[in-house]
């Protein structure tokens, strides 16, 4: 989306960039990293005197998590770059191995909500650990289907959004088989 659009002067202030990233491992694992990076667009004075250049990552941190084919966390690691805390930030990563044990299809998001809310973990980790299910989907879930196709077996995405929707044009040209009749938004009956 372009900025042009807009018609009054804006002053950037707050960068966030969130980068995720699936791989394959050679042992039939997947690995899951989401990173986290926050900047200012300005200077700015912590009470110290210290000055945080424009730019600079406040916050550079990754989540790692190990999956198996049903979704499963056999690992997790949490890593800080950079926090405006330092060690007091950092300090929580060991506790993201509490992940390990999780599934990221059933209930995962509630579960980390659950385990890291406020002072049990850091809202920047905690946070950037929402986009894991959705990465496995995306990443994992393409990759498992073709290696194991089940033609009776609905695909994932079948249900999972208004584009995908049973009822909808897309599912009816595409996934036939899972297609249940006339979209009520075409007009048709």
């Amino acid at each position: 989306m372009s900025s042009s659009t807009h018609k009054v002067a804006r002053t950037p202030l707050h960068n966030r960039s969130v980068v995720s990233q699936v791989f394959e491992r050679d042992d039939g694992l997947w690995d899951l990293e989401a990173t986290l990076i926050d900047t200012k667009s300005y200077d700015f004075t912590f009470r110290d005197g210290t000055v945080w250049p424009a730019g600079y990552p406040i916050h550079h941190m990754q989540i790692c998590v190990t999956v198996d084919d049903q979704y499963n966390i056999v690992n997790a690691t949490a890593a800080y770059e950079d926090a405006p805390y330092n060690e007091h930030c950092s300090s929580i990563a060991e506790a993201y191995r509490g992940l390990i044990g999780l599934n990221l299809l059933r209930g995962f998001r509630h579960a980390v909500r659950e385990r890291f809310k406020r002072t049990a973990g850091c809202t920047h980790m905690t946070e950037l650990c929402q986009v894991l299910p959705t990465l496995a989907v995306q990443g994992v879930g393409t990759r498992v289907a073709r290696r194991d196709p089940d033609p009776n077996r609905k695909p994932f995405a079948v249900g999972g959004c208004h584009a995908l929707r049973e009822d909808g044009e897309i599912v009816k040209e595409y996934y036939p088989k899972w297609y249940t009749g006339h979209s009520a938004k075409s007009g048709a009956e």
